[in-house]
């Protein structure tokens, strides 16, 4: 390493704990400091560049350094930085809400801003429960899918169901439930799954005020996926039962399966939608929860009714993410992303055909532009996918595995070239090292 990127690294490990990181690792594997990030590249303080095959945790869209983002940034940092969302607004948050309510599905009539995916859940489960109070009826209740995940603030955590996040904070959690999550994409699977959720909704529906779900894709349930027929088969049976949907499109949303929302596969309008994360197109904190007129006029009323959402976050609705937010729809409005899309989604799983022969690959899946090499026999104790990523960096390519699961999000922008050299990396990296 060269002395400047040293120095970062043992300045960082002075005084900053990382997120989803085991401290002690770091007295080993190298932190990688990083100077600067153009396109789909992120640059180093020696000049070596890395292909963000992972878009930065999942909210990259259009690239590092945009220069249409960066521009209207730019121009919003010259005429309003923030104010508070309460008794005051601005026209970025104005128009931003407009544009979402266009563009979602359409029973989604309201905006109510946050400012991270997680908060966007915590707010969705508050509004359900709350909602179900105003109208007399106690549902404290939640539901949600197995080998789901939601976030990590108390309530996000207590609706998820991976244990690696959850089973330390078991005693501080809300009162939830799962239901199994179809085995696999076919839509015998669904339907086998939705049996279950019935039983479940039959049994307890009285009690659950939320279920909430990640359309398609569980993100950090190992990138499984499953069919569309579950979506709208949950749909019609939380209806039935009294219950509100929650689609959790954070990752999902977007483009990022394929469709702009995961849940256009099922023609579907959830009771409430959280999103975030491409939102901004990877640029800044913001998310909001979609809801419907239902929602919101039952929390109408006259202040001394103790019916209002007393909700709220400092930096809600502020003006330089709407701006980028804003920046990063006009992309989607002046080209045809979700076409491109399709075609490099084709191409990535036409060019993993030859992963199938590798013995310890279990199983290539695809939705969009989240594709998912699974792989087999590891022991958990083995750190596989860290052993990838770290090949993987020294080939230029940011992986960051979840476990066994090897996986490609990439940036939309990314050229095929660069889809080539993603994909030989990982071959090399489960060929030579996931023996």
């Amino acid at each position: 390493m060269s002395q400047k990127n040293t120095e970062m690294m043992q300045r960082d490990l002075e005084v900053i704990w990382h997120p989803c990181t085991q401290m002690k690792d770091h007295e080993t594997l190298p932190l990688v400091p990083v100077k600067s990030g153009k396109g789909v590249y992120l640059y180093d303080f020696e000049g070596n560049k890395y292909i963000d095959a992972v878009s930065s945790w999942w909210v990259n869209l259009f690239g590092h350094a945009n220069a249409h983002i960066n521009n209207k940034i730019k121009a919003q940092l010259d005429t309003l930085e923030h104010v508070l969302l309460a008794g005051f607004t601005h026209e970025p948050a104005i128009d931003l809400a407009h544009k979402l309510v266009a563009i979602t599905p359409e029973e989604l009539r309201k905006v109510f801003y946050v400012d991270n995916g997680s908060s966007a859940v915590e707010a969705a489960l508050k509004m359900s429960y709350h909602y179900h109070l105003n109208l007399g009826k106690s549902k404290a209740l939640f539901l949600s899918l197995s080998n789901s995940y939601h976030g990590e603030t108390i309530g996000a955590l207590s609706v998820g169901d991976v244990s690696l996040y959850k089973e330390t904070y078991a005693p501080l959690l809300i009162a939830n439930m799962q239901v199994p999550v179809p085995e696999d994409q076919t839509i015998n699977a669904a339907n086998d799954a939705l049996v279950s959720l019935e039983e479940t909704l039959k049994e307890k529906g009285e009690e659950i005020a939320a279920f909430i779900l990640e359309p398609l894709i569980q993100g950090a349930g190992g990138m499984h996926m499953y069919h569309p027929a579950y979506l709208e088969g949950a749909r019609k049976l939380t209806k039935k039962y009294d219950v509100h949907l929650i689609a959790d499109e954070i990752m999902t949303g977007f483009g990022r399966t394929g469709k702009m929302f995961a849940c256009d596969y099922a023609g579907i309008s959830p009771d409430f939608m959280t999103l975030s994360k491409g939102l901004t197109g990877g640029y800044l904190p913001l998310s909001v929860v979609m809801t419907s007129d239902d929602v919101y006029t039952a929390f109408y009323c006259d202040y001394n009714e103790h019916k209002a959402f007393l909700h709220s976050h400092s930096y809600t609705g502020n003006p330089l993410a709407c701006a980028a937010a804003l920046a990063t729809l006009e992309i989607f409005e002046q080209n045809d992303i979700l076409g491109e899309n399709e075609k490099k989604s084709h191409y990535i799983l036409e060019n993993l055909e030859k992963f199938s022969d590798l013995p310890n690959v279990k199983e290539i899946r695809q939705q969009g532009m989240v594709t998912a090499i699974e792989l087999e026999g590891y022991e958990a104790s083995e750190r596989i996918g860290l052993k990838i990523y770290e090949y993987a960096l020294t080939q230029g390519v940011l992986l960051r595995p979840l476990g066994s699961i090897i996986y490609f999000m990439p940036p939309y922008i990314i050229t095929y070239e660069e889809i080539d050299k993603m994909i030989a990396v990982a071959y090399e990296g489960i060929r030579k090292i996931a023996k």
